[in-house]
């Protein structure tokens, strides 16, 4: 199983994956040029994607999808709710290949799974996801709300994660966002700082998990270095920490 960002943040995201013969795009928030150039630097050809898998219905996941679909020929999967919240928002233009999953249920590609989980984050049906092929487990967990119950014991169980590091509280609460702004991005339906999704690997970081990805770091109040110095201070040494950027591809990862 292998892995990597496209692109992390609120300008945009999208993260692929391989394993098992499947080749997935979690979201879609970035436009199609974009995507079809950053895979091909990394040798893949957005044409031979099995299927988009959208989280949920902000336009930094979900704006461009309509685009991969027309222009190059790939399902989407999306939740009802997120779609019909999309038309709204978001117009993703005519759709010819959309196929319905449930926030909590499963999506199956031959030996690979993708079981969606709920999530709390100010969407209409946001989820995140863990990956399954053989006995690899991959989780792709941003726009997470907060740290639910159950996420750190989730967690434990994967091999590799991508998890929201969004902010550094300091840095928020110096910075330029509007007062309800900040108080949306870390209350209970917003992201996780950088100090949760450190608290979260704290136990993962000793156990199965081979690396961790941070991702979704906010642009005004984070900072790549310091959200790595923040995970230093709390998670195992042996973890292996990477940054899923704003701007550019990350590094392939695999497990």
């Amino acid at each position: 199983m292998l892995a990597f960002s496209l692109q992390s943040g609120s300008n945009g995201n999208c993260i692929y994956v391989e394993t098992g013969g499947v080749k997935l795009l979690i979201d879609a928030g970035i436009n199609g040029v974009q995507a079809e150039k950053k895979l091909a630097a990394q040798g893949r050809d957005i044409r031979d994607v099995n299927a988009v898998i959208i989280s949920h219905d902000h336009g930094d996941h979900i704006r461009f999808a309509g685009i991969y679909q027309r222009k190059y020929g790939l399902p989407l999967y999306v939740t009802r709710k997120t779609l019909e919240t999309s038309a709204g928002r978001h117009p993703l233009g005519k759709l010819h290949d959309v196929r319905l999953f449930q926030s909590d249920g499963v999506i199956n590609f031959e030996n690979v799974t993708v079981q969606a989980i709920p999530t709390p984050h100010d969407s209409a049906d946001g989820a995140a996801f863990v990956i399954t092929s053989g006995q690899k487990r991959l989780g792709i967990m941003t726009d997470l709300g907060h740290a639910f119950a159950g996420l750190e014991e989730l967690i434990s169980t994967l091999d590799a994660v991508f998890l929201e590091s969004n902010y550094d509280p300091d840095m928020l609460a110096r910075g330029p966002y509007t007062a309800y702004l900040k108080k949306r991005i870390k209350g209970p339906e917003g992201h996780l700082s950088n100090l949760e999704a450190a608290e979260l690997l704290r136990v993962a970081s000793q156990g199965n998990l081979k690396w961790a990805c941070l991702a979704h770091l906010s642009e005004q109040n984070n900072k790549a270095s310091l959200a790595i110095a923040t995970h230093r201070k709390i998670v195992h040494p042996r973890l292996p920490l990477y940054i899923a950027s704003r701007y550019t591809t990350s590094d392939i990862l695999s497990v």
